[in-house]
């Protein structure tokens, strides 16, 4: 019987190329979006493209939107709507800060409750976490998303304990930077705020900073690697990719431990 795969966040991205594969290979497909315009331009597209997908509106913050989720049934929850804003932690607008844990952190787990008491009631599913390679390590000027992926590591890993007994599995995708304008778009939502004049930060250390983002990977590699893993019975907890990546996060971790200040 085939599996169905609920996917948030997949009117862009990495989560939109994830949800057409996936639907491409046989999976039914529930591919929930943010907004109105997204509902269109990807029922359009996976139309185009001859993939089945179940497109929606969800707002994750929306409770309007997320209690639309109990209308469906599915196997597998892959938690992957986020967004990410840039900018020095000491300076960051608290406003801006709360709003990434607002998306990222607490709405996210407020839709992994719903498919979680569902998974329990059926004695099985899997709730998959996209986290990022920002889960484990750490970047200047990148630190508001990063807290938030750690916030998301540690959920992850609780709840995997805690879930076992019921069946449920749980597991994280980490992602290294991938060129799907994701990074880009954060990169550039500092400057919205940030002010030479006002702020101790150099100008010129967060434009270093930024050269980091002029080779990302292909995410056509990382779409095939998640439809490949997403509906697999048996995977390693933590799917870092692609390897060099993996490599990285091992390493900073082990830093973490002999790191003087």
């Amino acid at each position: 019987m085939s599996k169905t795969i609920f996917i948030t966040g997949a009117g862009s991205g990495l989560g939109k190329g994830t949800a057409l594969g996936l639907s491409k290979k046989g999976y039914r497909v529930i591919a929930s979006v943010e907004t109105a315009p997204q509902v269109t331009a990807l029922r359009q597209e996976a139309a185009a493209e001859g993939a089945q997908l179940e497109v929606f509106k969800l707002d994750i913050k929306n409770p309007q939107d997320r209690a639309q989720m109990e209308e469906y049934d599915f196997d597998i929850f892959v938690a992957n709507a986020a967004i990410n804003e840039g900018g020095p932690l000491g300076e960051v607008p608290m406003k801006n800060f709360r709003e990434l844990f607002e998306v990222n952190v607490f709405s996210t787990l407020e839709t992994v409750q719903v498919a979680a008491k569902k998974f329990v009631e059926k004695g099985k599913g899997k709730i998959v976490f996209l986290s990022s390679m920002a889960g484990i390590m750490s970047t200047p000027y990148v630190g508001p998303y990063t807290a938030t992926k750690h916030a998301i590591e540690g959920i992850a890993k609780t709840l995997q304990k805690e879930m076992q007994e019921f069946g449920v599995q749980v597991a994280t995708i980490n992602p290294g930077a991938f060129a799907t304008g994701f990074n880009d778009r954060s990169a550039e939502a500092k400057w919205k705020w940030y002010d030479e004049e006002k702020h101790f930060t150099r100008k010129s250390d967060m434009e270093e900073a930024e050269k980091g983002l002029e080779n990302q990977y292909d995410p056509a590699d990382m779409i095939a690697k998640m439809v490949e893993i997403i509906p697999q019975d048996s995977h390693k907890f933590r799917i870092a990719y692609p390897p060099e990546t993996e490599q990285q996060m091992k390493e900073e971790e082990a830093k973490r431990w002999d790191l003087e200040i």
